[in-house]
């Protein structure tokens, strides 16, 4: 495939600066490119450096001042427009568009009764499909995909090879949900018997509501509700190694980084950022727009905008002078010692 500037341009809204008859042949990133490359450029560490790129153009901020490239001997076309991140990731799906399905059933996969389904469906070779299984249109189902009995699943959506999906899960339109995950599988409950403290599992009737443009990555577990639903509401995108307790819901594009746990019953507000290893103990509340810190360890309710960091989780300006404090801990010691003994 190839495009001039000008067709990239018109694509993504942007104006050239320079060649716009310019051949594109492909995207890379702003040190691989080479001369046939697009790339970008949006902070001003590699706005500063565009002579350092050998790709053939640029895709840079509309308010970036194209004088600059006199200044500095640049020669280098560009496209300036509105967030060239997310623009120049659109350019790289055309290069680069996905696969398309078969759009048929594979031999050899197990539907139940009463399955209904939309149009355009794609299964693969070893799904298994349950009872009263109903799938929207243009729907996408991998080699080795579980759905249990009772799930409903909107349109568009893309399950990737060896998903397991349990009964009742409601899973939206334009989900996509990748390999090795597991979504409605039993929480971890269970009560005790204090004659001999054994253990005895608690039955969950519950299931799982995934809401519309969510993401789940691979290897996520989100455990069906104990009773009622574990919620992840409209545009949540999950990395990989999540594990999402009973009864937690988690609002509207959040993003919930690789190997965090949310322990049952938790709310998770709208626009939240949990990062990576954070923990969230259950039953609490995190507010809105809060942000997580990576490795955190949340023991009692976030506010809506408030950022927490350390374990215990506090505010992260008041976690920066611990982090400063703990390396000196040993020499405080010595030094208190120090002082105990002249007191004596």
């Amino acid at each position: 495939m190839k495009l001039t500037l000008k067709e990239i341009a018109s694509k993504i809204d942007g104006t050239v600066v320079g060649d716009e008859t310019l051949e594109i042949y492909g995207v890379s990133s702003f040190y691989d490119a080479q001369l046939q490359d697009i790339t970008f450029a949006s902070d001003p560490k590699f706005l500063k450096a565009l002579n350092q790129t050998r790709a053939g153009a640029a895709i840079v901020p509309e308010d970036f001042d194209d004088s600059l490239l006199e200044e500095s001997k640049v020669v280098l076309p560009i496209i300036k427009t509105k967030n060239p991140k997310r623009q120049f990731f659109r350019i790289l799906s055309i290069f680069h568009p996905p696969k398309e399905p078969s759009r048929d059933v594979a031999n050899g996969a197990a539907i139940g009764s009463n399955f209904v389904c939309g149009c355009q469906l794609s299964v693969g070779s070893h799904v298994t499909i349950g009872d009263n299984v109903k799938i929207g249109d243009r729907v996408q189902i991998m080699h080795g995909v579980y759905i249990g009995d009772d799930v409903i699943i909107g349109d568009d959506t893309l399950i990737k090879p060896n998903v397991t999906i349990m009964d009742r899960a409601k899973i939206g339109s334009r989900v996509i949900i990748y390999s090795g995950s597991v979504i409605g599988s039993d929480g971890f409950g269970f009560t005790q018997d204090m004659s001999d403290l054994s253990h005895e599992k608690i039955v969950h009737a519950g299931f799982v509501q995934i809401d519309d443009d969510v993401e789940i990555g691979a290897c996520n577990t989100i455990d069906r509700g104990t009773l009622g639903r574990t919620w992840i509401q409209r545009g949540v995108k999950t990395d990989n190694l999540v594990h999402i307790a009973h009864n937690v819901t988690i609002g509207e594009h959040s993003l919930i980084v690789a190997q965090v746990g949310i322990a049952g019953s938790t709310i998770i507000g709208k626009r939240v950022i949990i990062a990576g290893k954070a923990g969230v103990s259950g039953h609490l509340k995190v507010g809105n727009g809060a942000i997580i810190g990576p490795g955190a360890g949340v023991l009692s309710d976030v506010e809506s905008g408030q950022i927490v960091s350390g374990i215990p989780g506090m505010p992260h300006k008041l976690w920066l002078k611990v982090a400063a404090i703990l390396p000196k801990l040993p020499e405080i010691r010595k030094r208190l010692i120090a002082l105990e003994k002249k007191e004596k």
